[in-house]
C-alpha cells in the first residue's frame, strides 16, 4: 500500500464517508482514517430521517430545506433497502400553531420539493381513519405529509464500502498522532494497535464532528479554529405505541416538535431533544431529565402512555453547529459551513454542521471548494449512483423473490437480511437452503454467516459494531444472547 495520498479524510461519520466516496470516484487517491468505528459518533445516533426539515421553515431556512428535499429524492433511489418513504401524521392543536400556519407550511414544503415520488400533504380526520390509531380520542383534525426513514449507521457503512470499491483506503481504529506541513501537503502520523506509520497527503479534510476545533488546534496546529456550538439530541426506544407504519410528529408546549417513529417492527423511537453542552465527552450521554422531557412530550397524545420503565434503549448524538446567534439550541441553523485554514503552505478544510440528508451534497460542495488545491478531478458523479446493495427497483418484489428462492427460511429473517444488505444479502445467503446452514444462530435474526460478512466486508470488529451499528439485532436479543456474541468475537 503506497503511503502517498491526494486526500486524507479524518473522520468516519456520514460526512467523512460521503467525501471519501465522492473523491475516490473522481479519481483521487483517498485515505479515510477513523479513530473508532465507522458511524460511532453522531452518525449512529440521529433521528433516522432523510427529510427536508419541515420545522426549519419557521426559521426561514428555505435554501437548506429545498436542498434537503432534492437530496431526499436522490437518496431514496440510491439505497431503497435502507431508505424508504415514511408518512407523518401531525395532530393539530389550535393553541400551538394555527391551522392556517400549518397548511401554509405544508404547502411550501410540497412546493419546495418540486416533482417528487412521495405523497403530497393533506388534511385528515383522525377519528374516522386509521391515521388516528394510537392517539387519544379528542384529537379530531390532523395533517399528513411524507419524508423518508434511513438506517443511518448502515448508510455510513454503505458509503464507506462504495468508497473502497472506488479505490479509497478505509482505516478504522486509526488515530492521527501528529501532522506537519511538508511543502503544500502534510506528513501525517497514523497510530493503530500500538504501532504507527507516516503517510503524506496533499490535502486534509477535518470531519471529526464535535472535536473538529480541538483537532484543528491540537493536532493540525491551526492557530485560528472555527467557532462551534454543541447541541445534543437524545432519543429513547419503547415498546410500540401505535399501530400502522406511519410516524407521528407532535407539537410540544415549548414550540418544538417531537417524533414518534415506528422502529424495528416492535418498537417506537421517540426523539429528539436539543440540549446545549460544553463537554464533547458527554456527546452520547442521555440524561434523566431528557428522558423525562421526551416522555412528557408524548404523554398528552398517545393512549398507551410510556413511563421510564418502558425505555428499552436510549442513545444520543451531538451536532457541531456553526456559531451564530445566541438563541435557543432548537433554532440554531442545521446548515453546514466549511473553514479552509493553512499552516505554512499546507491546507486543511474543516467541516462544521450538516446532517445525514445533505451529506452527499456536502461532499460535492467540499470537492468543488478544494478543486484548485488538488490534481485534476473527474466530474461529480454521485447524484445518479446507487450505493452497494441498492440496485433494487422494487423492494417489495425483491422481498417476495427472496422468499421464493429461500422457501425454508423464515420470512422475518430474510426481510431483516434484505433490509440491511439489499441485493448483497444473496451474497451472504449463498447456496444455503436453511438457516442451519448459515452457521450458529445468536438470536435476534443474527447468524454466524452474517457476522463473517460484517467482519470481512464492513470493518466490524466488536460486538458493539455488529449488534448496534451494522445491525440492530441487539435490540431483539436477551442480555445472555448479546453476551454470547461478545464471547464469540472475543471483544
Amino acid at each position: 500500500m503506497s503511503d502517498n495520498y491526494d486526500l486524507l479524510v479524518v473522520g468516519g461519520g456520514v460526512n467523512g464517508t460521503a467525501i471519501a466516496r465522492d473523491a475516490a470516484g473522481r479519481g483521487l487517491k483517498v485515505l479515510l482514517a477513523e479513530r473508532d468505528d465507522l458511524a460511532s459518533g453522531t452518525s449512529q445516533a440521529s433521528s433516522k430521517l432523510i427529510h427536508g426539515g419541515l420545522r426549519y421553515l419557521e426559521h426561514l431556512e428555505f435554501r437548506l430545506v429545498k436542498e434537503s428535499l432534492k437530496e431526499r429524492e436522490l437518496l431514496l433511489k440510491s439505497a431503497p433497502h435502507i431508505i424508504r418513504p415514511l408518512d407523518f401524521v401531525l395532530p393539530w392543536i389550535a393553541t400551538r400553531r394555527s391551522g392556517f400556519k400549518v397548511r401554509m407550511g405544508l404547502f411550501l414544503y410540497d412546493y419546495l420539493a418540486g416533482k417528487s415520488s412521495l405523497a403530497k400533504s393533506h388534511q385528515i380526520n383522525l377519528r374516522r381513519t386509521n391515521w388516528g390509531r394510537g392517539l387519544k380520542h379528542h384529537y379530531r383534525l390532523g395533517f399528513t405529509y411524507s419524508d423518508c426513514w434511513v438506517d443511518d449507521a448502515r448508510f455510513v457503512v454503505s458509503m464507506a464500502m462504495d468508497a473502497a470499491q472506488h479505490g479509497a483506503t478505509i482505516l478504522t481504529r486509526t488515530e492521527i498522532g501528529s501532522m506537519h506541513p511538508d511543502g503544500k501537503g502534510w506528513n501525517v502520523e497514523l497510530r493503530s494497535g500500538g504501532s504507527s506509520r507516516t503517510v503524506s497527503a496533499g490535502l486534509v479534510i477535518n470531519v471529526t464532528g464535535v472535536r473538529a476545533d480541538q483537532f484543528a488546534r491540537e493536532v493540525a496546529g491551526i492557530e485560528k479554529t472555527p467557532d462551534m456550538r454543541l447541541v445534543k439530541g437524545s432519543h429513547i426506544v419503547v415498546p410500540r405505541l401505535h399501530a400502522g407504519d406511519h410516524a407521528l410528529i407532535l407539537q410540544n408546549h415549548d414550540d418544538r416538535v417531537v417524533f414518534i417513529l415506528p422502529f424495528e417492527r416492535h418498537f417506537s423511537l421517540i426523539g429528539t431533544t436539543d440540549t446545549p453542552i460544553d463537554d464533547p465527552d458527554r456527546e452520547h450521554v442521555v440524561d434523566e431529565d431528557e428522558i423525562d422531557y421526551l416522555l412528557s412530550a408524548v404523554a398528552p397524545y398517545v393512549k398507551q402512555v410510556p413511563g421510564p420503565d418502558d425505555v428499552v434503549w436510549s442513545f444520543a448524538g451531538t451536532r457541531p453547529l456553526k456559531k451564530g446567534s445566541n438563541g435557543a439550541a432548537s433554532t440554531a441553523s442545521r446548515d453546514y459551513s466549511l473553514d479552509l485554514s493553512k499552516r505554512g503552505d499546507a491546507s486543511m478544510l474543516t467541516v462544521i454542521g450538516g446532517k445525514v440528508t445533505t451529506a452527499r451534497k456536502l461532499a460535492e460542495t467540499v470537492l468543488d471548494r478544494v478543486s484548485g488545491l488538488l490534481l485534476a478531478m473527474q466530474p461529480a458523479w454521485t447524484a445518479n449512483a446507487t450505493l452497494p446493495g441498492g440496485d433494487i427497483e422494487d423492494i417489495e418484489g425483491f422481498h417476495a423473490a427472496l422468499q421464493k428462492d429461500y422457501p425454508d427460511m423464515q420470512a422475518a429473517f430474510l426481510q431483516g437480511m434484505a433490509d440491511r444488505h439489499g441485493s448483497h444479502c444473496r451474497d451472504i445467503l449463498g447456496n444455503s437452503s436453511t438457516e442451519v446452514e448459515l452457521g450458529r444462530s445468536f438470536g435476534g435474526g443474527l447468524c454466524e454467516r452474517e457476522i463473517d460478512w460484517l467482519r470481512e466486508h464492513e470493518w466490524a470488529v466488536t460486538a458493539q459494531d455488529i449488534l448496534w451499528r451494522r445491525t440492530k439485532c441487539g435490540l431483539h436479543m436477551s442480555a445472555e444472547q448479546r453476551d454470547e456474541v461478545v464471547a464469540f468475537l472475543g471483544s
